[in-house]
């Protein structure tokens, strides 16, 4: 999707709590930059392996083919010819994540980047809030809150585990809105 003429490239954000549908917008875009006949590239962090390693997932079973990275520099390296790059799940990525998603766009490629805005504290997570600021567009998502029905931007954790990073699905998570998030 070209908006002008020239090589200039830019960053997408989409954002949101679990179950907002992030993977499914980036799937989304990503499948429509295919009939535009782009060139792809789409990474997934090696952590997420939760439905497959060739393709990321979305919880409504649509994929679309992805290499895992282990080492995130391999983004740059592999995206030589694309011209749209996917990220998933960008919050287990760390802050280089930043340098090489502006250099893409710089470069003139469409970056489009999809992941949590917040852990479940309710804190920024990983390198999103900073992507935000260098993102051209962005997308905040809101999921359902599976106690009242409201719209829901918080992901709670509802297992016992206390580091920032489990990998889950609703064994583990639940959207809440703020009022449901809040209560004890």
């Amino acid at each position: 999707m070209r908006i002008n003429n020239n090589d200039s490239g830019w960053i997408e954000m989409i954002c949101g709590p679990m179950f907002s549908g992030k993977t499914e917008e980036l799937i989304r875009r990503l499948k429509r930059a295919l009939i535009a006949n782009n060139s792809l590239k789409i990474f997934k962090p090696f952590i997420d392996d939760r439905y497959s390693e060739t393709h990321i997932v979305s919880h409504n079973n649509n994929s679309i083919e992805s290499e895992l990275i282990t080492n995130i520099n391999d983004i740059l390296v592999k995206s030589k010819k694309a011209e749209v790059i996917g990220i998933d799940e960008v919050q287990f990525f760390d802050n280089r994540i930043i340098k090489i998603a502006n250099e893409l766009a710089d470069n003139g490629k469409r970056v489009i980047i999809a992941g949590l805005d917040k852990d479940y504290l309710a804190k920024p997570f990983g390198p999103v809030s900073s992507l935000l600021s260098h993102a051209e567009f962005i997308t905040k998502l809101n999921a359902i809150c599976v106690t009242c029905g409201d719209r829901a931007f918080f992901t709670k954790r509802i297992s016992k585990e206390n580091n920032q990073v489990i990998i889950g699905e609703k064994d583990k998570y639940q959207a809440r809105c703020r009022n449901c998030f809040d209560k004890k």
